[in-house]
């Protein structure tokens, strides 16, 4: 009788089978990409033009309150069509989400590398620069620069970007000093490999799991900064479809026609909620080790 040997999958195969058992990663995961789509696809799939008012339309409840199909849900107080705002307010949110986390991405990835990597007074400089970003609550200096330099998409993306870079810094240095003591790191160095090809080829790879997650919350994190901006009327400004300046436009009816709140508000909290899970859910996959 022969015994067939089974050979042991790949670090890949492992990470692929860990995915496809975690449910909420799949579907937090499913929930993304609908979004992502409807976004992508909003001049296709929006029934109405989001920007087009009408006095007589005003108002129409949605179809669960006794409204028509033709405003599947409803009309807000200018007439405009809640479902193709709320379509197009997608491409909004995703949009200052993935740019302002990447803006800090980089920049606290290179302050993080790098002080973990060098140490000594580069590591004291980032750290200064830490405790200083720390000392500033984020929705103050955002409210103060957004109240000076306007409240377009442009600088709201770009202020954001800029002040929430230091999670990526304190998570990628404590990570960076890990991956510079192991062995790997010291044989390329002995090789003659240069500093910069150490940090991209050896250093950045070992702490790409802890970049994705980190990304993450701060998308989430951004898309909740702006809502709140745009709810205290200095993010993004009208007519463009925001879901934080929908929510804003509606709480003057709210004893009212609370739908207006209720409707932007689910989609705003299904999508932090669907990248928050998404997150912890890459956490998990990544590193079942530290996971119960």
């Amino acid at each position: 009788m022969t015994m067939t040997r089974t050979l042991p999958l790949s670090p890949r195969r492992q990470m692929a089978q860990r995915a496809l058992r975690h449910r909420g990663l799949i579907l937090s995961g499913a929930v993304l990409l609908a979004i992502v789509l409807i976004a992508i696809l909003a001049p296709v799939i929006a029934p109405h033009d989001p920007y087009r008012q009408s006095l007589v339309t005003r108002l129409r409840p949605p179809v669960w309150l006794g409204g028509t199909w033709q405003y599947p849900l409803g009309t807000d107080a200018l007439g405009r069509d809640m479902l193709s705002r709320l379509i197009y307010g997608a491409r909004v949110s995703l949009m200052i989400g993935l740019i302002s986390a990447g803006v800090s991405m980089v920049i606290g990835t290179v302050l993080g590398i790098s002080a973990g990597y060098f140490g000594g007074r580069v590591d004291s400089f980032v750290q200064y620069l830490i405790n200083v970003r720390l000392a500033m609550p984020v929705i103050l200096v955002a409210l103060a620069a957004v109240s000076l330099l306007g409240g377009s998409l442009l600088i709201v993306t770009m202020v954001m970007g800029l002040l929430l870079w230091d999670r990526f810094a304190v998570v990628l240095r404590a990570a960076t000093m890990q991956v510079r003591s192991m062995e790997y790191i010291a044989a390329a160095d002995m090789l003659g490999a240069t500093q910069p090809r150490i940090l991209w080829k050896d250093v950045l790879p070992n702490v790409m799991s802890h970049l994705i997650v980190i990304l993450t919350l701060e998308m989430a994190h951004a898309i909740i900064l702006e809502a709140g901006l745009s709810f205290l009327g200095l993010g993004v400004q009208p007519p463009t479809p925001s879901w934080g300046l929908m929510i804003s436009e509606g709480k003057e009816l709210l004893l009212f026609d609370s739908w207006l709140i209720m409707i932007p508000g689910v989609a705003l909290f299904l999508l932090v909620f669907s990248i928050n899970m998404f997150g912890d859910g890459i956490r998990d996959v990544t590193a079942p080790e530290g996971r119960n």
